[in-house]
């Protein structure tokens, strides 16, 4: 069985076999190699292109996701349904309807953080794709009342960041960035401030919660998509040695004489910025966390990767010993803007397998009597039944959804149709709905009367399609809620899930669905 699919051809990397399907299971190679090719696949691009080839094309301007097939997913498990009683309700056919389902969630070492709706827009950094659908997707996440973090990097790619003595003073990014979502804020969610190796030294984080009014910071140990730093490219020589100058790892040396010499020759045309990897250390952590709750943070929050079970027992453990307010956990599998795209594929704990991991460790410390960190498990989530299983498998520990691409997707989606109903140049597909905003999104009439006239007309289109989208997961999830007969989130349990083949129920320790209520079962049939 192979779990990966065209090894050497891939859509991501405008990449391509010259023998089609044709080719060599294991390399992924064309199955025959023909001289006089121009070389089209993997291969032959990093035979002209070199290490550019790396990363998802075009780069800047794209999300990507694993293509890979793994052998467990959550595809590999159904919901069940029952046709007795209710929870959180009165068994009452005229009361338990699926509106009346109560998709609100509470976290925080002491749950006083609420979520209209248990999703948390994952962190997005300093990339271009972000930063140009920010607005729109802070402002979707702010009226839905969910929660989104801000990523890393984003102060130190600020062109007119203020710094002085090595810390920041100033960020006008990072600024306009936290007020896209406090305009908007209907008094559920939050945003927080989520900072990496360079954002800590140049404490990024300080100056959000002394001049900003964040009350929510991330210290983050990683993502699912990649186990390096975050990368971006600089078209200019000047940005590199500026970006340089702030502590980030360039690629090649912009300082170098040699180096300015071939990019002013045309010999290149993009420098490379990297983060650096993180330290892991228990004193270091706990130390930091304190300086941060110090420093005037309401609510301090821990987000890692998809690496190997110790590390991940390392996050559990340091999470409960800090009493942190959130740990998000992100699975392989899931997505990014621009990691490198083997690495995507190839790298990591896909998300099924690392939220079972999570709760076997969650138990251990709940059977101690230890204080279980409240969770948000995040890779590659997409849509309602995703969210329920996600709940459902990681409960009573985890509370929120972790979501990126998803969301980034409906605000780029909403972003561009809103810029074609005002050009007059509506895409067919849309058309048949109308011609005007109100007619062509369908949640707009409600919106407008939710917000009011004036503060829907001044909201970016991006976010009239993020908030669209979460109504479409909400009434989603509520359904099938209804359908378990769990009227609210807290009554979501591993029960509410089976196991469609044996090798899921063992990874995951969820019943096999032809083992499922047996004991119940017995009883009646007796």
């Amino acid at each position: 069985m192979s779990f990966s699919n065209g090894i050497n051809a891939s859509a991501a990397t405008r990449t391509k076999l010259r023998t089609g399907d044709s080719k060599c299971p294991f390399s992924g190679m064309c199955v025959t190699c023909l001289d006089g090719c121009p070389g089209l696949c993997e291969i032959g691009k990093s035979a002209i292109r070199g290490k550019e080839v790396l990363y998802p094309q075009p780069f800047g301007k794209t999300t990507s996701a694993s293509e890979k097939d793994y052998p467990v997913d959550y595809s590999h498990f159904n919901i069940m349904g029952t046709a007795v009683g209710a929870q959180g309700i009165e068994a009452d056919p005229d009361k338990a309807i699926f509106p009346a389902v109560n998709l609100e969630t509470a976290f925080g070492s002491k749950g006083d953080l609420k979520l209209d709706l248990p999703i948390v827009v994952a962190g997005m950094g300093s990339t271009n794709v972000a930063a140009n659908n920010w607005d729109h997707l802070a402002a979707g996440a702010a009226i839905s009342g969910a929660g989104i973090v801000i990523g890393e990097n984003v102060s130190a790619m600020d062109p007119n960041v203020e710094i002085k003595d090595g810390r920041v003073v100033h960020s006008p990014n990072l600024e306009r960035r936290v007020k896209d979502f406090q305009d908007w804020s209907n008094g559920k969610g939050f945003i927080a401030v989520q900072a990496n190796v360079e954002d800590t030294k140049l404490g990024v984080q300080e100056y959000a919660l002394d001049k900003l009014g964040v009350e929510a910071v991330e210290i983050k140990w990683g993502q699912g998509a990649k186990d390096i730093g975050g990368e971006v490219k600089l078209d200019t020589l000047e940005r590199a040695q500026q970006l340089k100058s702030r502590g980030y790892i360039v690629m090649p040396d912009p300082d170098d004489a040699k180096v300015q010499e071939a990019f002013k020759a045309g010999s290149f045309t993009e420098f490379e910025r990297h983060s650096r990897i993180g330290m892991v250390e228990q004193e270091s952590f706990m130390a930091r966390v304190e300086a941060l709750r110090n420093a005037g943070a309401k609510y301090v929050f821990l987000k890692t990767g998809a690496y190997r079970p110790a590390d991940l027992a390392r996050a559990v453990k340091f999470a409960s010993d800090a009493k942190l307010d959130l740990l998000t956990v992100d699975g392989a599998g899931g997505g990014t803007g621009m990691s490198p795209w083997r690495m995507m594929n190839e790298w990591g704990v896909p998300t099924v397998y690392l939220q079972a991991m999570l709760v076997k460790y969650c138990d251990k410390l709940a059977a101690k009597g230890a204080y279980v960190p409240p969770v948000a498990i995040a890779g590659g989530f997409t849509l309602e039944d995703h969210m329920y299983k996600g709940l459902a498998i990681g409960a009573p520990y985890t509370k929120a959804i972790g979501m990126a691409r998803s969301a980034l997707s409906a605000a780029m989606v909403g972003k561009t149709v809103g810029e074609a109903i005002k050009n007059g140049k509506i895409p067919a597909e849309y058309k048949k709905y109308g011609e005007t905003m109100d007619q062509i999104f369908i949640g707009a009439t409600e919106l407008k009367e939710k917000l009011g006239a004036e503060a829907f007309n001044r909201l970016p289109a991006g976010a009239i399609g993020v908030h669209t989208y979460f109504e479409r997961l909400a009434q989603g999830l509520r359904q099938f809620m209804c359908g378990s007969r769990k009227f609210a989130l807290e009554y979501l349990n591993r029960n509410d899930v089976v196991a469609l083949t044996k090798d899921a129920a063992e990874i995951t320790g969820i019943q096999y669905i032809m083992d499922a209520d047996a004991d119940e079962v017995e009883q009646i049939l007796s």
